[in-house]
């Protein structure tokens, strides 16, 4: 029997990808930048399309289709609508974006082609399905449920910027859809880029200084007020209209029209770096309440309308753990999934689902586990060997041990210690998060980690949160919740035995003086709300980063560590050894352990930069 393998592609916007799906079942995933290393790298993903291939064994011309995450013409229909909507404003950037379309983009499918040469000369089916049905048939097809209402949410596709779908067996029916410029990712993408961050990457500095903002003062009060007033209008189902006077995004290379900002809200556009007022908190607090109430209610029309008991979720906002969460202490829904690589790279994935289930007709497996993702470990791996090579050109000092139980027992204690361990395991995720296999990781008891963290092995804001991953069977013992988050796409606050009051004046206390007031007993990953970022691990489902939590438990009696993306500010997650040495060098970092392989940063002899730089070009 013939097998259907199909590769799922996105590209030419931002976090390029590929997958390889063999008779349903996703072989690897990866996305682009982990190999150019250019963070967001939008070009085409060349370098994971061959990682996919060389994993899956598959050779090109034996491929039954290419899947591409959206339709290039409807998207050219919408810029052309627009700017004709919108006429003569935006004529520079018409004219930067439109030649750039026809000379490339709209002939897609022969760009597609001649990229594609270089892994074969078979003539193979290649499929647009629309953005949206790409992020829902990622949602969906690899969930749990046979079943299932759909909500996506995102900047912009072609035309829609939200769908409510209803998933049933292998079918995917799209039910309401809210168009273009009205966008809730748009919006919470032009108060990321007022408050001086950078947009596609900045909204999740703005989710972690929300919490900052004084929830019951009157200046956060008011910019909620004059959002809503004037620009944003806010429907019962979870609809918006956003004001396009304060919105430069639809026609021209800005974000905000930052002088009626200024004028409506009293205050100017951040500057990128420069310093972080209350004002600032207040106002990212204000739009983060505003996106949790319309992704609520539009979680409630979905289930209005669908009537499921079961909820999945993507699009870049279902990124926006604080949000998810809110959907689901309304308990509006049973269940709630959310696909790990929500945002565009998972588009690749639901492009290559799409393909296999709507037109190839297959029917939905069922997981037998979690669900049918794999834990999102769907990148390279390396094995001992390949380490040694890397080890061995640059002369590092080692131990290697046999034993990993060994191993783990040896780091735990040295994280107990304080210790910051840099941790390479298995195969890289796919997605965002670092899920326990290129992690770096920490003891959440200290007070000093989180500060230690950001500012001398991240590079970062000092007031960016940090991430427990906690044994799945002690979740309970710390938080309230008792549901397993194996993708880190759920807050949940610390139970109150846990947390130590807060002094006299707290809420007038300035950014830092109230972030290194030490919250609870886990101080690292204690956010300013008591609230944290959860990832439960199981011993199914790492059993490696499981085995370490649980003998950091035999020591502490926390079974948790703080657990945050391998890699320094500016740069992807690590994908190499050899990227995972470097950083590992060039940060605070106490340990590196890679495979059964462990390293003593005071043991390493300093590398001279022009033979880090050939040895990173070769």
């Amino acid at each position: 029997m013939t097998r259907i393998s199909i590769l799922g592609i996105s590209a030419f916007y931002h976090d390029s990808a590929a997958v390889i799906l063999v008779d349903g079942e996703i072989i690897a995933a990866a996305q682009e930048e982990r190999f150019t290393r250019i963070k967001h790298e939008s070009g085409f993903p060349e370098n994971a399309i061959r990682y996919v291939l060389e994993e899956s064994g598959i050779d090109y011309n034996d491929l039954s289709a290419i899947a591409f995450y959206d339709k290039p013409l409807l998207k050219l229909e919408r810029l052309l609508e627009t700017y004709h909507a919108f006429a003569p404003v935006g004529l520079r950037s018409f004219l930067i974006a439109i030649p750039v379309w026809i000379k490339e983009k709209i002939f897609m499918k022969n760009l597609l082609h001649r990229q594609l040469k270089q892994f074969g000369t078979a003539k193979l089916p290649l499929l647009f399905p629309e953005h949206h049905l790409s992020h829902a048939a990622s949602a969906y097809f690899p969930s749990p449920f046979d079943e299932a209402a759909i909500l996506t949410i995102d900047g912009v596709g072609e035309w829609a910027t939200t769908t409510i779908c209803a998933g049933k067996s292998n079918r995917i029916k799209i039910l309401k859809e809210l168009h273009f410029p009205h966008s809730v990712g748009l919006l919470y993408s032009a108060f990321t880029h007022y408050l001086g961050f950078r947009v596609n990457s900045g909204e999740y500095k703005l989710m972690g200084l929300a919490p900052y903002g004084n929830a019951s003062s009157a200046q956060t009060k008011q910019f909620r007020i004059k959002i809503l007033t004037e620009m944003v209008d806010m429907r019962s189902d979870g609809s918006i209209l956003l004001n396009m006077e304060y919105f430069n995004f639809a026609t021209q290379l800005t974000m905000t029209n930052d002088r009626k900002w200024k004028s409506l809200l009293g205050l100017s556009r951040r500057e990128p770096e420069s310093g972080i007022t209350q004002a600032h908190m207040d106002l990212a607090l204000a739009i983060q309440q505003i996106t949790e109430m319309i992704v609520v209610d539009l979680a409630r029309t979905a289930h209005t309308i669908t009537g499921c008991r079961n909820l999945v979720m993507a699009g870049g906002v279902a990124l926006n753990c604080v949000a998810n969460s809110k959907i689901a202490e309304a308990g509006i829904f049973e269940n709630i999934w959310i696909q790990p690589a929500a945002g565009d790279a998972g588009g690749a994935l639901g492009a290559a689902y799409a393909a296999y289930h709507i037109f190839y007709g297959k029917e939905k497996i069922k997981p037998d586990s979690f669900d049918t993702m794999k834990y999102a470990l769907l990148g390279p791996q390396y094995s001992d060997s390949e380490i040694r090579r890397v080890l061995n050109r640059y002369e590092a000092s080692f131990t290697y041990f046999k034993d990993f139980g060994e191993l783990t027992l040896s780091i735990s204690q040295k994280i107990a210690d304080g210790m910051i361990v840099g941790w390479f395991q298995g195969r890289m995720e796919f997605g965002p998060r670092a899920l326990g296999n290129r992690s770096i990781l920490a003891d959440p008891r200290n007070p000093e980690i989180q500060k230690k963290l950001n500012l001398k092995i991240k590079f970062r804001e000092g007031f960016r949160p940090f991430a427990p991953s906690v044994l799945e069977e002690d979740l309970h013992e710390y938080f309230a919740s008792d549901t397993p988050s194996p993708y880190m796409l759920f807050v949940s606050g610390l139970k109150k035995e846990l947390r130590t009051s807060e002094p006299s004046g707290y809420s007038d206390f300035n950014l830092y003086d109230r972030l290194y007031h030490q919250r609870s007993g886990v101080p690292a990953i204690t956010h300013i709300d008591y609230s944290s970022r959860i990832q439960t691990v199981s011993k199914s489902s790492n059993p490696r980063f499981w085995s370490l939590i649980s003998d950091f438990k035999k020591i502490t009696g926390f079974g948790m560590v703080v657990n945050t993306s391998f890699n320094i500010r500016g740069e992807p997650i690590v994908c190499t050894p050899n990227e995972a040495y470097l950083d590992f060098m060039a940060t605070g970092m106490d340990f590196l352990v890679m495979g059964n392989y462990v390293l003593e940063r005071g043991n390493q002899r300093p590398i001279q930069k022009e033979v880090m730089q050939q040895l990173n070009q070769d």
